[in-house]
């Protein structure tokens, strides 16, 4: 009995050290505050590369999540596990809050949300993601960014405020100067679009991975109604999704990978976990090593 006990002991012993190990060989995450906007605190979680030294300097995912403005959180597993899957490819994983201004709103943020508050919503989320990208600027020894390599991310609603931070910030936002420094390496967009591909010129274009459903009800997957809306509803708005953004970058010769799923819907929102690697490959060779490449994935919905 006493051999068992002793054994027992061990066995919990060695478990509690696989454990710690498997806790302490995990990235390092360091939460900031970045703005204050009204009574919205909005912070970011900073995800290390755990053999990251004290004066390196490396690549940038920043990421927005989704949830219609109105939900969702940086916090959420899927997040964190894609945060830490961005630390172990050698980036920095920052994911951010942002205001859910349409959290708690009537209208919520389909067809009966009124156009000019769609645009409000769109301006304020790419506001915020404006302040988290000067947050990096501004903190890059600190935070050991290399800021020549920012991937801007989002899924969803985050997407569609990155899209619209990325490539239309002169028509949103009033106070340019403020931002004049910031410059983004590349695009990670997850069923996201924004508001006039048009905004996509020669001088801003960026390699951008897209995955959208072409059946995507909520964000269009080319050039349509937002929600499916018709021209008499209130929620009223035309986009331009992945597929519109991806004519254009193959217009100005930029690179991308595009992974169109034929009949998929807004499930194309979720993180490809499956796809992560060969994403990140694609960043590494076109933010990087500065090639150019353009990849279309069809695949089609079973």
């Amino acid at each position: 009995m006493a051999n068992r006990d002793i054994l027992m002991k061990k066995l919990i012993f060695y478990s509690f050290l696989l454990s710690a190990t498997a806790v302490f060989s995990q990235a390092k995450v360091t939460t900031y505050t970045y703005a204050i906007k009204g009574m919205d605190t909005l912070q970011m979680d900073v995800y290390t590369p755990k053999k990251m030294k004290k004066n390196d300097s490396v690549p940038v995912l920043l990421w927005m999540h989704g949830g219609g403005f109105s939900g969702g959180s940086r916090s959420f597993p899927s997040e964190v596990k894609m945060a830490e899957l961005a630390a172990e490819n050698g980036y920095l994983g920052v994911f951010i809050s942002y205001r859910l201004t349409r959290k708690g709103q009537l209208t919520g943020f389909g067809c009966d949300c009124p156009k000019a508050e769609k645009l409000l919503t769109f301006k304020n989320a790419a506001i915020d993601f404006m302040d988290a990208a000067k947050f990096i600027y501004d903190n890059k020894n600190e935070l050991g960014a290399d800021t020549t390599k920012i991937i801007a991310g989002g899924s969803s609603a985050g997407a569609e405020g990155m899209l619209n931070a990325v490539y239309m910030r002169e028509y949103f936002i009033e106070d340019l100067k403020r931002y004049n420094e910031i410059k983004f390496a590349g695009v990670f967009s997850l069923a996201g679009a924004m508001v006039n591909a048009d905004y996509v010129t020669k001088e801003n274009a960026l390699p951008s991975a897209f995955f959208h459903g072409t059946a995507d009800n909520l964000v269009p997957f080319g050039s349509a109604a937002h929600h499916q809306c018709k021209p008499e509803r209130k929620g009223y708005i035309m986009l331009d999704g992945s597929a519109t953004i991806v004519e254009r970058l193959l217009e100005l010769e930029m690179p991308y990978y595009f992974y169109k799923v034929i009949g998929g819907r807004h499930e194309l929102s979720s993180i490809p976990f499956e796809q992560l690697e060969g994403v990140f490959e694609f960043f590494n060779q076109t933010v990087i090593k500065k090639e150019i490449i353009q990849t279309v994935r069809i695949i089609r919905k079973t």
